[in-house]
């Protein structure tokens, strides 16, 4: 009785294998082999349209230049040259990013105007060198630091 229940197991196992890898095989493969009829640029023909789309379905030896130009202008918006001609989108592009450095200027100089204020008299040369004097004098970071550059003896940078 085990010996048969492995061998239905076995069976099935099996059998849901080649389903598995068929299904997968089959998935691969492209179903959609049914075209899509495009959509005309102009649904609602005229009467001289009309008239234009029964002599399409003759020779079109018999068609003029400008009505086979016209037939092409019924079922497409655009020719290929007016698609891939350029669109002055730019010049709006470029005149927003100069706008708006603008406007970033203007906010620029009216913060060192309105916002900050005078340069900190600490920031001065004269305030600055009694500042380097007075950590010279305190002899402050003397192993690696500020003081270790200063010759004690001599009274100048090493």
């Amino acid at each position: 009785m085990l010996a048969s229940h492995a061998l239905v197991r076995g069976l099935q196992s099996g059998f849901w294998r080649r389903v598995s890898t068929s299904s997968a095989a089959w998935a691969t493969h492209t179903h959609n082999v049914d075209v899509v009829d495009y959509v005309p640029f102009v649904r609602n023909l005229s009467a001289e349209q009309k008239k234009l789309k029964e002599k399409e379905k003759g020779s079109w030896t018999q068609l003029t230049k400008e009505e086979k130009l016209a037939l092409y202008r019924l079922t497409h918006e655009l020719s290929y040259a007016e698609m891939r001609q350029g669109s002055k989108e730019w010049m709006t592009v470029l005149g927003g990013i100069f706008i708006f450095l603008g406007f970033t200027g203007l906010l620029v100089w009216w913060q060192h105007v309105y916002v900050y204020g005078d340069v900190p008299h600490t920031l001065s040369q004269e305030s600055v060198a009694q500042q380097t004097q007075r950590m010279i004098d305190m002899r402050v970071n003397p192993v690696h630091g500020f003081s270790n550059k200063w010759d004690y003896e001599k009274e100048q940078w090493k």
